[in-house]
């Protein structure tokens, strides 16, 4: 069994939050491999009326691919 890559663990958080968020406007700030899982953070716009806001991502990815926990913050 391969291991999931840096890169790749940062590709499936991004079509992750695309799909949640309904956006195109996702960026990766930090990846970091914990103990057996990948840890993306960064930031993505959130509409509230005629303003937007950065929301702060951190999208949990286990090393064979499946997303284990996502937690957002409005900045």
């Amino acid at each position: 069994m391969t291991e999931l890559s840096k890169e790749n663990a940062s590709q499936i958080a991004v079509e992750f939050l695309r799909y949640q968020k309904g956006t195109d406007k996702v960026e990766v700030a930090l990846v970091e491999r914990r103990d057996d899982y990948w840890v993306v953070n960064g930031t993505t716009p959130i509409q509230f009326g005629e303003m937007q806001w950065p929301e702060r991502f951190a999208v949990v990815v286990d090393l064979k691919g499946k997303i284990r926990a996502a937690d957002f913050k409005l900045l």
